[in-house]
């Protein structure tokens, strides 16, 4: 059972958890070193109500704010082995007089993170308010995830508040999640968010004590780290937030990382000729954040896992309104039961495919260029009623019938993607095996039929962030078409470009400073179509190495960016519906040993049935009844990923 104490506010990355037990410095230790008055203010001065009466128990002042103690001048006073204090472990142990390097118990004290809070002046413009410190220490967490290995850890957290120069009324809150000092191995490592909040609280933080780093987390300046995005996207209708854009967009996690490093370098009082590798990892959101960094800030992070990042973020957004056009062009509603069904005859059709029948789709691109959908008509199917429904839906009632042509048409219009009035391409569509989810419908009790879902994110991007209106849904489906969808795309593109889109595809700079990224994406994700991750690597190579054949750029790419497709693999992990799929969960231990020892992955273990996964462009396919494994070229599979967005006059990266 984990344990926890803390010093002020609350744990923002295990749910925002209040725990009352304090977790002091041990105070005693220090007042028998009769330490210099200067040095304990600049230690404790946050906390002198506290320390109020231990001092004056020892015969000192009682005001720890008194004025001798104020002038760094005193500091040149001090014992050669204390001068440390306020930098580093190394002034802790001193204080603390332990014969060994200190505990994590021994530092996990507001105290001690004040006095070695990032002040160095880091370009950031901020203001780090030293009060708002606090300081939680967690032992025997048990984390379990599909991105690390289970495991039990200790850590301290510790959280603080920052404002930025001239604007009034702001507040942003980090979180660093601090490992013991015999783990720590000069890393640290920022993880992101998910849907339309900045972090994933302890959901990805955790990989970082897995690895010997300090971990972190921002609330973006929301309010509290459960405050998302869309809650201060609009001061009110048509006032949009543009700080709050900005630091959605890739400002927040700069500064994150900007001021953990530096937190880190100091709390483990880390020389400056000693480097401090640093990571990122996330997933979807989390994913864009990532690309957000490489994009605009090269030297960053030494190593990147971006998972189904939500690249091209109107286009995206938009296109989850792409189940209810087709099926309204078609003029017909499915059952959510009929097309878990069609889905499920995709798997069994197309599992064999690859080579081996284990029930993962490994080729979904083979399935695109020959599954026919009307293969399933008339193939029965029954679920029984729900009382909760599909996430984010109504309840509902029994669904029992076999799968109609109307059924087929719509799945094989939605597989092949959004196409306008003049048959130009204007998005993509998750792979044939993927579950339905944005020609997932709900159930009008009212009129006993099946309709468009009028909420979520796609609903929501259209009438908060194009029309700027704070409503959460569309009226209706009404008078909304393919061409619709495209000139939605096209507005957002316009109003977001520099903030959201993050489809930049010139990444020199980050080559050039020695980054390595490695980006996975589940073959069978219902959110974000895996070919999207396919669309930008390609932007990448075609704009970076234009002048190379393609076998040439491919080697190229491979010096700082690898593409991992995961066989099975859903929206950001392992898969229900394809459970023997997986998901690699070491991906971030891969990353570190290629920027610091130059071991480029040729393949990424996988923690499913199939442990292999091949680098993009290669594609899984096994011969000898199952028994033989080879990552290999197919030029028709590699072609069916690829795709060019004719509906728009400009490219779309």
């Amino acid at each position: 059972m984990a344990e926890s104490k803390q010093t002020n506010g609350y744990d923002p990355q295990n749910g925002g958890k209040n725990i009352l037990a304090r977790c002091h410095f041990p105070l005693q230790h220090v007042l028998e070193l009769e330490l210099p008055r200067y040095l304990l203010k600049d230690a404790f001065y946050h906390e002198a109500a506290s320390l109020q009466p231990i001092f004056a128990s020892h015969g000192q002042s009682a005001s720890p704010l008194e004025s001798k103690w104020a002038s760094p001048s005193n500091a040149s006073s001090l014992p050669a082995r204390l001068t440390m204090f306020g930098r580093g472990i190394s002034g802790l142990s001193a204080f603390t007089g332990a014969v060994s390097a200190a505990s994590l118990s021994d530092y996990c004290t507001s105290a001690y993170a004040t006095s070695v809070l990032p002040v160095q002046d880091l370009g950031l413009g901020v203001i780090i308010d030293a009060s708002s410190v606090s300081a939680i220490l967690t032992t025997n967490k048990s984390v379990s995830s599909d991105w690390y290995e289970d495991a039990v850890i200790d850590y301290c957290n510790i959280t603080f508040a920052y404002s930025h120069n001239g604007i009034a009324n702001d507040a942003v809150h980090v979180s660093y999640l601090i490992p013991p000092p015999e783990k720590f191995l000069n890393r640290y490592v920022s993880t992101g968010g998910g849907g339309l909040a900045i972090n994933s609280g302890l959901s990805f933080s955790p990989v970082g004590i897995i690895s010997g780093a300090v971990s972190g987390i921002t609330d973006g300046g929301f309010g509290n780290f459960n405050t998302q995005y869309d809650k201060v996207f609009l001061l009110a209708n048509h006032t949009v937030n543009w700080q709050a854009t900005y630091m959605f967009g890739y400002q927040a996690h700069h500064e994150l990382a900007t001021l953990g490093k530096q937190f880190t370098r100091n709390f483990f009082n880390v020389s400056d000729s000693q480097k401090i590798y640093s990571y990122y990892q996330g997933c979807s959101e989390g994913g864009r954040e990532g690309w957000s960094q490489i994009q605009r800030f090269a030297d960053q992070f030494d190593g990147l896992v971006t998972g189904a990042p939500a690249l091209r973020f109107s286009h995206l957004q938009t296109n989850h309104l792409s189940g209810g056009v087709i099926e309204s062009a078609i003029g017909y509603f499915p059952p959510p039961c009929e097309l878990e069904k069609i889905v499920n005859l995709t798997i069994a059709a197309c599992d064999g495919l690859d080579g081996k029948v284990d029930g993962v789709v490994a080729r979904s691109d083979i399935c695109k260029l020959s599954f026919d959908y009307n293969s399933t008509i008339g193939q029965p199917y029954y679920c029984p009623a729900s009382s909760g429904g599909f996430p984010g839906f109504n309840p509902t009632p029994e669904q029992n019938g076999t799968v109609t042509a109307e059924g087929a048409a719509v799945a094989s219009a939605f597989t092949n993607g959004l196409i306008d009035s003049k048959g130009k391409r204007i998005y993509i569509n998750p792979q044939p095996s993927s579950f339905f989810a944005d020609a997932t419908n709900q159930f009008n009790k009212e009129t006993g039929k099946w309709e468009p879902n009028l909420s979520g994110l796609g609903p929501q991007y259209i009438t908060r962030y194009l029309y700027l209106e704070q409503k959460d849904s569309l009226d209706s489906f009404e008078n909304i078409t393919a061409d619709t969808l495209r000139d939605w795309m096209a507005l957002g593109m316009q109003k977001y470009q520099d903030t959201l889109q993050t489809t930049w595809p010139d990444l020199n700079p980050f080559k050039t400073a020695g980054g390595k990224v490695i980006l996975v994406h589940g073959e069978a994700d219902s959110a974000i179509p895996a070919a999207s991750s396919i669309h930008y690597y390609n932007a990448v190579r075609s704009t970076m190495y234009d002048g190379l054949s393609y076998d040439e750029s491919i080697a190229a790419m491979d010096e700082f960016y690898r593409l991992y497709i995961v066989p099975g693999g859903s929206h950001c992990g392992s898969n229900r519906d394809q459970p023997g799929g997986g998901w690699p969960a070491t991906t971030l231990q891969t990353v570190i040993k290629w920027a610091e020892d130059g071991v480029a992955p040729e393949t990424l273990d996988n923690a499913g049935g199939i442990n292999v996964l091949c680098k993009w462009p290669l594609r899984p396919l096994w011969s000898n009844n199952g028994t033989q494994f080879d990552c290999v070229y197919d030029s028709k599979s590699t072609a069916s990923w690829t795709y060019t967005f004719d509906a728009f006059k400009y490219p779309v990266y």
